[in-house]
């Protein structure tokens, strides 16, 4: 890896060149990003890829500045992993859109 510094601004494809190995590539597939494989939004921003996949920022962050290290731990994945949302009830949306628009 190079000297740069990996923070937020950081893109998908800065990270994929930073580490030609394959190592960045695994993270993504490992916290759910396909962006290493389909090749779409490489010029997207490390934390605004780590909300559109539901993963929590700063931990995303972390678990890419440990690649220098030789990591990231299996604690600091789990930490950076989707976090599951709650869905809406389409019939409770519905509802409400209902009574919205009748009055």
């Amino acid at each position: 890896m190079t000297g740069r510094r990996i923070s937020g601004s950081t893109t998908i494809l800065e990270l994929l060149e930073m580490f030609p190995d394959g190592s960045a590539a695994r993270l993504m597939g490992r916290l759910c990003w396909p962006c290493a494989h389909c090749g779409g939004r490489v010029s997207e921003p490390l934390s605004l890829a780590a909300k559109r996949h539901g993963n929590p920022v700063r931990p995303s962050i972390e678990c890419f500045r440990k690649l220098a290290e030789g990591g990231p731990s299996q604690e600091e994945i789990a930490a950076a992993q989707v976090r599951p949302r709650a869905a809406r009830d389409p019939l409770e949306a519905w509802r409400n859109s209902a009574a919205r628009a009748a009055g």
